[in-house]
């Protein structure tokens, strides 16, 4: 296939679903990783005699390439990107060559904060309704591997930032924006604008047939769309006040009135998922649902069955009247004070590890407020006590999950919480944050 070689940067799930599709699509195709490729990812390019190579980009074998598809983890800056931009060899996102191949609609689901939760919500309702739905994106299998060896009317799919900087002709039908809060600035020199446009990019290619959801309470989201041509129709969702084709509470009921001859009414202590932002992650796939005509009840089944996804405010136990929660998918410090506004006070928060530029002043009334004692896990973790040293009487380090349990069980007393959520990456102690809340929900077991 002389001419027709695609080069994959980046060998985890979406790189490897790449490859397959690419193979499957007649590519001549090549994978490259900087680091080391996972045991079970070697095995499937082996298995499918895929090329490929690891711990090193070696440019003779991905300069000749006619497109590239590379990681979301990898950020522009890296040396082998700049040299394929210097050489107009274009440089897209799995989720854009997947696109390509597939008739499926795209529901699309962006935002800070709450992506996951609002995507794996969605899909349950969807498929509760009997769709023919696949989910893919920043969780479970890749898009493009689905699209491969699937066959889906349907996709729910969560979106990053990184991702969308790597979209162009891509469409959703569907797109949700659930808010723009400061994370991952380090990726955009800084800036928040640089940031916001980036989430904006949900939008791109979308026509007067489709649909963009967006969270009318967010003041960054507002801000950004005075500066943004929409041509979707515009559906928006509050809690502090009544919109128009959208979603909004009055008292304890969501109210959706997308279709307004058969809304949907339903009281917040019927949602399984509870706290404020699980009200707007449920009004968002309420509307989308109300937008496909899934019937009220479905609706209604779906929001009120529906279990937490792991890591995520995720309960694991109650010793001696202390309740430990894991919420260790809080990377950033706007989840941190989702997860703080969602629980009683009295709270040995355990927080720490990779800051990327963090700004502490958001949480601070929270802590002022709910917070006993900080535990900090990370290696560097002077600004957390820079931050927080005159708001809280008791801040400890700690370099272990086994060990941040174990000083928060002695700090605990009855009635009090013991939340991990750490605003920050997980990198400096742990492989991932799914490593450190598991590490986090075995040193609790063990108490």
């Amino acid at each position: 296939m002389e001419g027709k070689r695609i080069v994959i940067l980046g060998a985890g799930e979406s790189g490897i679903g790449a490859a397959m599709l690419a193979q499957k699509q007649g590519f001549d195709v090549f994978v490259s990783d900087f680091g080391a490729i996972a045991d079970r990812y070697k095995q499937t390019l082996v298995d499918l005699n895929i090329a490929f190579e690891e711990k090193q980009h070696t440019e003779e074998l991905i300069l000749n390439a006619i497109e590239v598809i590379k990681s979301p983890g990898i950020p522009d800056t890296v040396a082998v990107i700049k040299t394929l931009k210097k050489k107009n060899i274009p440089v897209i996102s799995e989720i854009e060559f997947a696109k390509r191949y597939t008739a499926a609609k795209t529901i699309c689901i962006t935002g800070s904060n709450g992506k996951t939760t609002t995507t794996m919500l969605t899909y349950h309702i969807l498929k509760k309704a009997g769709l023919n739905v696949g989910l893919a994106g920043n969780i479970g299998h890749s898009f493009a591997a689905q699209v491969a060896t699937e066959d889906f009317d349907w996709y729910v799919l969560e979106i990053s930032s990184f991702m969308l900087d790597d979209m162009y002709a891509f469409k959703a039908d569907i797109a949700i924006l659930l808010n723009i809060t400061p994370d991952h600035l380090d990726r955009y020199d800084y800036k928040m604008a640089n940031y916001a446009a980036s989430k904006m990019r949900i939008t791109q290619n979308q026509t007067a047939d489709d649909y963009f959801i967006y969270c009318a309470d967010d003041e960054e989201t507002i801000k950004a769309l005075k500066n943004a041509k929409i041509n979707a129709k515009r559906s928006p969702f509050s809690i502090r006040k009544k919109v128009e084709g959208g979603a909004y509470l009055e008292g304890n009921n969501i109210h959706i009135n997308i279709n307004p001859i058969d809304p949907l009414t339903m009281s917040i202590s019927e949602l399984a998922l509870q706290g404020k932002h699980n009200i707007y992650n449920s009004m968002a796939s309420g509307i989308v649902a109300k937008v496909l005509e899934i019937r009220n009840v479905t609706i209604r089944e779906s929001m009120g069955d529906i279990k937490n996804i792991e890591h995520r405010l995720e309960h694991v136990a109650k010793i001696s009247g202390v309740d430990y929660i894991n919420d260790s998918k809080a990377t950033n410090v706007n989840s941190t004070w989702y997860a703080l506004e969602s629980v009683n006070p009295e709270v040995i928060l355990i927080m720490g590890g990779v800051d990327k530029g963090n700004d502490y002043e958001m949480l601070k009334d929270l802590v002022k407020q709910k917070v006993k004692a900080i535990v900090c896990l990370g290696k560097n973790n002077k600004r957390i006590h820079e931050a927080f040293e005159n708001d809280v009487e008791v801040i400890v380090n700690t370099f272990s999950a086994h060990e941040a349990v174990q000083v928060a069980y002695h700090l605990a007393t009855k009635g009090n919480t013991v939340l991990l959520s750490p605003a920050c990456a997980s990198f400096d102690l742990f492989k991932n944050y799914e490593d450190r809340g598991n590490q986090f929900k075995m040193a609790v077991k063990e108490l």
